[in-house]
């Protein structure tokens, strides 16, 4: 897997297969970027649905104490795009 980009200077990512040809993945970036409104990136991007169907609310018991948990690891790869997400 790795991101292509759909957007003006590398904004709008998707994550394809690393195993397609050179002409592949142009031509799946290319039927991408030309029926990018069917792709949501945010609850604002999706017309016609409502933002209540899409979110929920968690009860918590009367008595109940908030309760951070700890970081998670990643895989470096992944280490690494969220490095350049911060950096953003």
């Amino acid at each position: 897997m790795k991101y292509a980009y759909l957007g003006d200077n590398e904004t709008v990512p998707v994550i394809i297969s690393s195993e397609l040809t050179f002409d592949q993945e142009e031509k799946l970036v290319k039927v991408l970027k030309d029926h990018s409104k069917a792709i949501g990136y945010s609850l604002a991007d999706l017309k016609g649905l409502s933002p209540t169907l899409c979110s929920h609310k968690i009860t918590l018991e009367k008595d109940a104490k908030p309760k951070k948990d700890p970081q998670r690891r990643l895989n470096p790869p992944m280490m690494e795009v969220v490095q350049k997400e911060i950096v953003k």
